[in-house]
């Protein structure tokens, strides 16, 4: 049986497996000979102090003992003629559903309104290029979602460990590296992403599930309280008894289709506000107590949480080594992301910055019911659009400027490739959500010395950190609590936030559309 060993290294020795096993010997008693391999389980480094290091938590096997496979393989069976389950989206949540759902017998059938992962390169190109938007095939729509394109963060807040680390060991079944497995802040890379969607497309197809591209939904068939089908833009009706909803947060149609057939929605908090860009160098001597980062440690990131007048304020999607991406789904509106590549090697480090709003903020859309989240987030997209000048650049401030609330007079050099303007965005921000994102900035700054700086730029708008509407459903059948039969997941129905929580979602629905199949056949 292996050994497990904790081991505190500097970040050169974390990176010589010569050393690992000297220490890990040392460690078990066993002359390094005797060790017939190590292998890493848990990867972080600490960097609390000037001191930095790294901690590994490593499994020691002796020369009688052979490592088991690190990758428990995808069960995969011939569902070609088995029960059909439909699947509205092709992001994390619904190709997740879909391979869970092989596992289990059922067959999936995936409706995705935008292209496959290489022909969203294409649109994605024109948005920088040529100012173009395709509303169905961008950064936010198409095989795989608006996490292929926007960066590939693993790391998520749920407690469900044993159903993430299945979604990370399928992830690396299909092309992803395995040090996803045991780094304590994981990431796939932008650049990665695409061979890993188109992976995991072969693996559905393969085993007789159906992919429908280039299809958007336009209509529910609900008779009564039982969901019977989707229609498409192209007049096409598919039919099953069991739908998964896995749309995404930006497919705003979907929420106007479940109004009209009587679907219930609930208004939920969210959060909106800018993208903070750093040079990275700043970055990296902030958080590492001014010591060079060296080959062995890794562009450094921050993670940081504030209140300001009764409202969370906090950094999200993270992006170091990394750039700002336009995210827009409609042509009259800025939407800004932000994404890594696996090397994150960009001299840029950029972070969304974000303000809490909560229902009762927005008492003037109250008109606008469960979607005055929604119109909320239209108007701010708006206001970016045209303070950008009409076009896909987007308004932005120096930071240090925002704060002070001083326009800036020229901008410094930014990874946004449409390009920027300058714009006085403490003017034309709602009030509230300007105040709190600069209360909040004087207090990252009064933390991470150097963090305030007009060698730092804001963009605008960071509008789509998650949906503003949740669609109830029963926590135990997983089913919309009035239609029978339709089953909400993922980000866009308000129960997930991230790759790894969304997919963790849409293997929680497929295991209870499994399990409702069954008690209803008997």
């Amino acid at each position: 049986m292996p050994k497990q060993v904790q081991l505190n290294l500097s970040p050169a020795a974390a990176a010589d497996e010569r050393t690992i096993i000297k220490i890990s010997g040392t460690l078990t008693k066993l002359d390094p000979a005797q060790i017939s391999a190590v292998r890493v389980i848990k990867r972080s480094v600490d960097a609390r102090k000037k001191n930095i290091r790294v901690n590994l938590t490593v499994e020691v096997f002796s020369e009688n003992e052979i490592a088991a496979p690190l990758l428990k393989p995808f069960a995969s069976t011939d569902v070609s003629r088995q029960k059909e389950v439909i699947i509205i989206g092709a992001g994390p949540a619904g190709l997740f559903a879909a391979l869970r759902l092989i596992e289990l017998g059922i067959r999936p059938v995936i409706i995705e309104r935008g292209k496959d992962v290489s022909s969203r390169k294409k649109d994605i190109a024109k948005i920088s290029r040529e100012q173009i938007i395709d509303p169905d095939s961008n950064y936010c729509f198409g095989e795989g979602g608006a996490g292929t394109y926007s960066d590939g963060k693993l790391y998520t807040r749920s407690k469900k460990k044993g159903d993430n680390d299945r979604v990370l060991e399928l992830l690396c079944v299909h092309g992803a590296n395995d040090n996803i497995l045991y780094e304590a802040h994981p990431h796939l890379g932008t650049d990665k992403l695409p061979g890993i969607i188109s992976g995991i497309r072969n693996t559905i197809l393969e085993a007789g599930g159906i992919f429908f591209l280039e299809k958007r939904v336009s209509d529910l068939v609900i008779e009564g309280d039982k969901v019977k089908g989707v229609v498409t833009a192209g007049n096409e009706i598919f039919t099953s008894p069991h739908v998964i909803l896995a749309t995404g947060h930006s497919a705003r149609d979907i929420y106007e289709i479940c109004i009209k057939h009587g679907v219930t929605l609930e208004m939920k908090p969210f959060a909106v506000g800018v993208r903070v860009e750093h040079p990275q160098d700043l970055i990296d001597r902030i958080q590492y107590h001014g010591n060079p980062r060296g080959e062995y440690l890794p562009a450094a990131s921050y993670n940081i949480v504030r209140q300001v007048e009764g409202r969370g304020v906090y950094s999200f999607c993270m992006c170091p080594g990394g750039f700002i991406v336009p995210s827009a789904t409609s042509q009259e509106e800025i939407v800004v992301n932000g994404m890594s590549p696996s090397g994150r090697n960009s001299p840029f480090a950029n972070s969304g910055i974000v303000a809490e709003v909560r229902p009762e903020d927005l008492q003037k859309y109250s008109g606008y019911k469960e979607l005055a989240g929604i119109e909320f987030q239209k108007y701010l997209e708006r206001e970016a659009w045209k303070n950008g000048g009409h076009t896909q650049r987007a308004p932005a401030q120096r930071l240090a400027d925002f704060v002070a609330g001083t326009a800036s007079v020229s901008l410094p050099k930014v990874s946004y490739f449409p390009g920027v303007t300058s714009s006085p965005l403490h003017s034309w921000l709602p009030a509230t959500i300007g105040k709190r994102l600069r209360g909040g900035f004087r207090l990252f700054g009064s933390v991470m010395k150097g963090y305030l700086t007009n060698d730092a730029v804001v963009v605008a708008v960071e509008s789509r950190t998650s949906s503003p509407v949740r669609i109830p459903r029963d926590p135990v059948t997983f089913e919309h609590v009035k239609v029978k039969g339709l089953y909400p997941c993922g980000e866009g129905s308000g129960y997930a936030g991230g790759i790894v929580s969304s997919a963790v979602d849409g293997m929680r629905a497929a295991e209870a559309i499994a399990l409702n199949i069954n008690a209803r056949s008997t």
